[in-house]
């Protein structure tokens, strides 16, 4: 695992230029530091030593000499690939997954991708061409920014945004399409950033850049409806998907270092410890985070898998006094993020980073087999989505107060009638958005606000063509395709890849192999969501493995009580970065808008967590990089 950095300029600059660069990243590779300079192409990586501990060193050359690689993830099938490389007469001088990528680029030219199975973002040099090709994994587990200069003919890319601002005369202009994503949404979908001048290489794409052709995107990549796979009964059918599980995770054992396992007591990460214990002889070491608060806390769930397969099993305590936490986590944040949840993520992974430098995952399940709540709501709407009821729910909306707990009834109630705030034409995403047409009225300035911010997500890019790209899914399948486009790689794989990143841990998602992530799409809904229970035949694959208590438990997600905590111990945060005055000095915002709200979540009449963390996080952001 490392972090890479780098440009290609027709004019020779400085090495202090990429030092800089590279030194941003350090905590995404502590172990060892390079840098390969051309006449037009400059490379640097730094490196989370994980395999061939001792001659892994990037960037480094094909077996011709022609190619020079920086590369950051980990390649699964990277020994198949060797040995064919081989029988065609390569040598090699390492035993690493990058010198297998870098030959292969000999041999494939752009489509080498393709054939990789693992996460990756891929920075190679073809010297013969004088091109350079990036290239990112088909998930999206790995992070690529880019920046194109075509001004000057040139290309600055990096793993965070942090290290492109290294480089002279970069734009930190806020792209406001980008800004109005993140507070709609408390995430920016790529190929956008929150700086108008810098993008997202998109998951599953290729990028290539010479002089001569200048920059060119395609993609290697998608995923596409298939034919179900043939089998007797669900019995058959629950032990194909099983196996394919206990493969994804055994192809990710492979390390030079001490790994184990994120264990949260859901079904995801749960059925990923079954599988490493059966596959491995040593006792799995497994890492929970627990809270004070009792509906939020569900250590007893992870016990209780940690009990049944005998794990080494370690957990800690998340307490409210994060202040100083949330200030440490934003250095680690290159845009506003608004996922509560980074908080819990980050301890995790700090206290596995303790015995471990490896950590699998159970990410992707949701998306997959189906298991958000959002997925059961978008069906009861399709029978509710009727005049009355987009009354009558908003109004109950209203009138009820927020409970402190997790998922209450009414905390259940109020997330589903704030869905019908939003128009039935923004389907998939009324119950992911967190801030709605009249809240957009009152926060955003007139000169900030536009038309297009009020317009519904699914006919504005990026989603358009996400929606279109659905079509191919029939039912809450297409819902699922979206997520797995949009929430999952600029979401959820963002947090795991910063946070994991900011304790130098590794972080593998076995879930979101792509041969079981075309697998799980190739299934009609009706085996995903059955009635009230989603991630159906996940949960059949794993019956007879798993407690029932882990089976038949709702999912409750990985959050923290963040409305609770806004009103006490995180309130100093409110008070510092949304009084009029700190909310006034963007330009964007009206900052009685951002009072009213203040006032109504502290004295309890509403729950506006989201919106405020969201501002918040923006004014932080801010204070690191404008």
């Amino acid at each position: 695992m490392c972090g890479i950095c780098g440009f290609f300029s027709p004019v020779r600059m400085d090495q202090t230029i990429i030092k800089k660069m590279n030194e941003q990243i350090i905590h995404r590779g502590p172990d060892d530091d390079g840098f390969y300079q051309n006449k037009s192409v400059t490379l640097a990586a730094r490196r989370l030593s994980i395999i061939d501990l001792n001659t892994g060193h990037q960037p480094l050359a094909s077996a011709n000499g022609n190619s020079w690689i920086a590369y950051n993830g980990e390649v699964y099938n990277y020994l198949d690939l060797r040995t064919q490389q081989m029988a065609d007469g390569i040598h090699f001088k390492t035993q690493t997954d990058t010198e297998v990528i870098v030959n292969l680029f000999e041999q494939k030219g752009n489509q080498f991708a393709s054939e990789l199975r693992g996460m990756f973002a891929v920075a190679i040099h073809d010297q013969h061409h004088d091109r350079l090709i990036l290239a990112r994994d088909p998930i999206g587990i790995k992070p690529l920014y880019y920046l194109h200069q075509p001004e000057n003919n040139c290309l600055i890319f990096g793993s965070e945004i942090k290290s492109i601002l290294q480089f002279p005369g970069v734009s930190r202009e806020i792209d406001p399409t980008a800004l109005d994503f993140f507070l709609s949404l408390e995430y920016i979908p790529a190929p956008l950033s929150i700086f108008r001048s810098i993008r997202k290489l998109p998951p599953g794409h290729t990028l290539t850049f010479s002089q001569k052709e200048g920059l060119s995107i395609a993609p290697y990549w998608s995923l596409k409806q298939s034919k179900a796979p043939e089998y007797s009964d669900i019995k058959d059918l629950s032990r194909q998907l099983r196996e394919l599980i206990s493969e994804a995770v055994n192809i990710r054992l492979i390390s030079d270092v001490p790994l184990g396992a994120f264990l949260s007591g859901g079904i995801d990460s749960s059925c990923i410890v079954s599988q490493m214990a059966k596959l491995t002889d040593q006792a799995v070491k497994t890492y929970s985070i627990g809270f004070k608060e009792g509906t939020y806390n569900e250590l007893a769930y992870a016990q209780c898998v940690a009990d049944r397969f005998k794990t080494e099993h370690h957990t800690k305590i998340l307490a409210p006094d994060i202040l100083q936490l949330t200030e440490f986590l934003a250095d680690f944040l290159d845009e506003p993020l608004g996922d509560f949840s980074n908080f819990p993520t980050y301890l995790v992974c700090q206290t596995a980073r303790q015995g471990v430098t490896v950590s699998l995952s159970g990410d992707g399940g949701d998306e997959i087999f189906g298991g958000y709540d959002h997925y059961q709501a978008q069906r009861i709407a399709q029978t509710l989505n009727l005049p009355l009821w987009r009354c009558i729910l908003p109004a109950i909306d209203r009138l009820l107060p927020p409970q402190e707990q997790k998922q209450g009834l009414i905390n259940r109630i109020k997330r589903f009638s704030e869905g019908f705030n939003y128009p039935p034409e923004d389907r998939h995403f009324r119950w992911m958005q967190f801030i709605n047409k009249e809240q957009k009225k009152a926060l955003y300035n007139p000169s900030f606000l536009r038309d297009e911010f009020l317009s519904p997500l699914n006919k504005r890019e990026p989603f358009e063509q996400h929606f279109r790209d659905s079509e191919q899914f029939e039912g809450l399948s297409r819902d699922m395709y979206l997520d797995l486009k949009t929430y999952l790689p600029d979401n959820i794989l963002v947090k795991v890849d910063r946070m994991s990143m900011a304790t130098s841990l590794e972080a593998r998602v076995p879930l979101l192999d792509k041969k079981l992530v075309e697998f799980a799409f190739s299934l009609p809904t009706k085996l995903k969501i059955r009635g009230k229970q989603g991630k159906w035949i996940l949960k059949e694959s794993m019956r007879d493995i798993l407690p029932d208590e882990i089976i038949m438990r709702r999912k409750k997600g990985f959050s923290i009580p963040i409305k609770n905590w806004l009103r006490q111990e995180l309130n100093p945060l409110v008070t510092s970065h949304l009084n009029p005055k700190a909310i006034g000095r963007f330009g964007f915002f009206q900052p009685q808008a951002v009072t009213s709200w203040v006032e109504e979540h502290m004295e309890g009449k509403r729950d506006h967590a989201h919106r405020l963390w969201a501002l918040i996080q923006f004014s932080m952001w801010a204070e690191r990089f404008l």
